[in-house]
């Protein structure tokens, strides 16, 4: 199955984009494969929430699966934190998904 949703890259370009739901991808698997952050820039860590480098804002009415103790932990040292601030690497594609807005936060 194939969501939309958006994301919102560094420079405030919104690219609706297709999201596979059944290859357990991430929000930051999903930026990178349409590349919309440069290479090298997002995911540094390779997705164990040990970078802050895929820092993104979600813009949901929806509660999303709550973060783990890593994700936490990162956040908490990141630069730019707001309210709706999460890891890409952890926010894995799930229909529930479909519509939102994921903003890519600013570089550190």
């Amino acid at each position: 199955m194939e969501i939309q949703v958006t994301i919102v890259d560094r420079e405030g370009a919104a690219h609706i984009v297709a999201a596979p739901t059944d290859m357990n991808m991430t929000i930051m698997e999903l930026i990178r494969a349409y590349e919309l952050a440069p290479e090298g820039t997002i995911g540094v860590c390779g997705g164990m929430a040990m970078c802050a480098s895929c820092h993104c804002y979600v813009s949901s009415s929806e509660e999303l699966p709550a973060q783990s103790d890593d994700e936490h932990a990162m956040l908490a040292d990141a630069f730019y934190v707001e309210d709706n601030s999460r890891l890409g690497c952890q926010i894995f594609l799930k229909p529930e998904l479909a519509g939102l807005t994921f903003r890519i936060a600013p570089e550190s």
